[in-house]
């Protein structure tokens, strides 16, 4: 099994409070096991239900994101959404991230999900050429990476640790049970470097969940017509190592732990080599891409989480659009006038 590929500064040791935390949700995990996952789903939806209107503002968070990035949408179906969502949340964190190990292995893995929406990538991963792996908070994020190591493509996932350390070293286990390679955030940036100038097949096609809140130093750029921050290191991969952007995500297809593997997007250096602002455009596409894994399954979208947390400083101060990012965002190929409306008149709350 992989080890965990960390440089931490300094190496939190667990207390109490974590050991507390840590044992009644490994007993948990231990009981989920000897139930039938399908059975399991049911029980984590019921959690989610429950749960979504106890912490009535967070599901009241969730319905005004999906309001905002989905104006066609009803009152009485973005509450419908913000509570499935929370549903899914829980069926993912209680009973997915722990069956994965013992469901998809080299042997099983076409019973549960299915590849043929993503076999226009297989070339790609055939070759071992490098290329950066592109997902969001949608579907099953850590499917995606955990399938394709399973299915022999060795593959690195850039992960924020836990705060608490017996959690994450149990979650780590996990991640890795099947050949995936998890980084996690310490000193991420120069370990990318060394693994994508190196010879390890793992280290040379890296995943992100790229649609994290990159706080006030981010790149803004579109998502659902409102700027939000990105990181830029994807892009500066990119570029530094002309290396291909694959954009796709695990849905899942009904009630059971059954999931497609699907691309949405795929572009390289042909694309963006130019464009008058490559950063952008690759920061801006696939965040083009996320969102349309989002409308195309918007009740397996983490739409608690605070994606348009971090505002422009031009935007917090008051103070009208700049001239240059209104020009890069008329640049974008797929720009309208009614989304470029709509970017410009946003009040940037969240």
């Amino acid at each position: 099994m992989p080890t965990q590929v960390r440089n931490p500064p300094t190496a939190p040791k667990g207390t109490l409070r974590d050991l507390a935390e840590f044992l009644p949700l490994r007993a948990l995990s231990a009981a989920i096991q000897c139930v039938d996952p399908d059975q399991n789903l049911r029980t984590a939806s019921t959690f989610g239900s429950i749960y979504g209107r106890l912490t009535s503002t967070r599901t009241a968070r969730a319905k005004a994101n999906i309001l905002r990035s989905l104006p066609e949408t009803s009152e009485s179906e973005a509450d419908r959404i913000a509570i499935e969502s929370i549903r899914y949340m829980f069926k993912l964190f209680l009973v997915d991230s722990l069956a994965m190990p013992r469901l998809i292995n080299p042997w099983s893995w076409q019973r549960h999900v299915e590849f043929d929406a993503f076999a226009s990538g297989a070339e790609l991963l055939a070759n071992d050429k490098p290329a950066l792996f592109i997902t969001g908070h949608c579907g099953n994020w850590e499917l995606l990476g955990f399938t394709l190591a399973a299915m022999g493509f060795p593959m690195t996932a850039l992960a924020r640790p836990l705060d608490n350390p017996f959690l994450d070293r149990w979650l780590l286990g996990l991640r890795e049970a099947r050949g995936l390679r998890v980084l996690t955030k310490w000193g991420a940036t120069d370990r990318m470097v060394s693994m994508l100038e190196g010879d390890d097949p793992a280290g040379r096609r890296i995943g992100f969940i790229a649609d994290q809140n990159a706080g006030d130093g981010g790149l803004f750029v579109p998502f659902f017509d409102r700027l939000a921050s990105s990181y830029k290191s994807i892009g500066l991969l990119a570029m530094r190592y002309e290396l291909p952007v694959v954009a796709g995500f695990a849905r899942r297809i009904g009630e059971r732990f059954q999931y497609r593997l699907e691309m949405v997007d795929y572009f390289g250096p042909e694309d963006w080599c130019d464009q008058p602002d490559p950063l952008f455009y690759i920061t801006a596409r696939f965040n083009r891409a996320i969102e349309k894994m989002v409308r195309t399954a918007p009740d397996q979208y983490l739409w608690i989480h605070r994606r348009w947390k971090s505002r422009p400083r031009w935007e917090t101060a008051g103070k009208p659009m700049p001239h240059s990012l209104r020009t890069r965002l008329e640049g974008l190929p797929w720009m309208d006038q009614a989304s470029l409306d709509r970017l410009i008149a946003d009040g940037g709350t969240s």
